[in-house]
């Protein structure tokens, strides 16, 4: 049996390459499609998407690039000088993100298909108290 942080890091890396697939057939990268659900969600400058998202401006400006010349999200200038960007979700990047979402949740459902909800939750707690554990090292 596989040390539990092997193992744990092992169910990660399986996911990803699965949740890259799943963005990949919509034409997203999977951070593009996180940045898209942040600009849902209403952040929509780059100072409130830089702060949510944690990233860089130069990193931001480039993956905000990718998604409006994809033509999943719309820019407008604002502003005196008109060099603030009000970034907006199209039909075509909201349709991509309610795909990747069900998506998403049908892997969930097959992946814990013959689990109890007990056996969920418990791996919740027990997932929760790893990650609280590792925050306090």
């Amino acid at each position: 049996m596989k040390d539990i942080l092997v193992a744990l890091n092992s169910a990660a890396k399986n996911h990803n390459a699965r949740l890259m697939k799943i963005t990949k057939a919509e034409n997203l990268t999977i951070s593009e499609w996180k940045l898209l659900n942040h600009v849902i969600d209403g952040h929509s400058t780059q100072e409130t998407l830089s702060a949510v998202t944690k990233l860089d401006i130069s990193t931001l400006s480039r993956q905000l690039k990718r998604l409006v010349v994809k033509e999943m999200l719309s820019k407008t200038a604002v502003g005196k000088d008109k060099r603030q960007l009000i970034y907006s979700v199209t039909e075509k990047g909201t349709k991509s993100s309610q795909n990747v979402e069900q998506k998403v949740e049908d892997l969930q459902d097959q992946v814990f298909s013959h689990w109890t909800n007990e056996e969920k939750n418990l791996l919740k707690i027990l997932i929760n108290r790893l990650e609280q554990s590792l925050d306090r090292i």
